[in-house]
């Protein structure tokens, strides 16, 4: 029996969409995350499932991955899902140290069916100040945060990440 490649870690994706999606759990996307040939985590979108709006199939099946390997650095690994990842699930693609991502459809089809990440990229490209959910920096406070940040510099037991 020959080992699953990309079009088997795509199709088990999809199928964890529709799992999902016709479970009631959520939007219609599902995502793979590969080691070595082997599937190491899976999900799919959860976001009704759990009223929480961070539940997205690609950080659902990140936090598979994490679980079963007891870590939460997935270098070596990759990625599979049926829709391009929203700048959240892109955020924790990079913070997991995932090394690739394989999607199948592009932005603009999941902006057909109601789900638009192009505004989400626009606000980004703002100053944090101008989006339509302003940042903003309370000054007065820099000092004690900084003075936060260097005792984590500090901090012998530290587990960088």
């Amino acid at each position: 029996m020959s080992e699953p490649g990309h079009d088997d870690f795509m199709r088990q994706a999809i199928g964890l969409a529709y799992s999902g999606m016709q479970g009631g759990h959520g939007g219609p996307f599902g995502a793979v995350i590969v080691k070595d040939g082997q599937v190491i985590g899976q999900g799919h979108n959860c976001v009704l499932s759990t009223n929480d709006p961070t539940a997205h199939a690609e950080v659902t099946a990140i936090r598979d991955a994490s679980a079963n390997l007891q870590k939460f650095d997935l270098s070596g690994t990759e990625i599979y899902v049926n829709g391009m990842p929203c700048p959240m699930c892109m955020a924790a693609i990079f913070w997991a140290r995932i090394e690739r991502v394989y999607y199948a459809c592009a932005p603009a089809d999941a902006e057909v069916i109601g789900f638009d990440d192009a505004e989400f990229y626009r606000q980004l490209e703002k100053p944090p100040e101008e989006r339509s959910v302003p940042a903003l920096q309370m000054v007065g406070h820099v000092e004690a945060g900084r003075e936060c940040f260097r005792a984590w510099a500090e901090l012998e037991t530290k587990v960088p990440y």
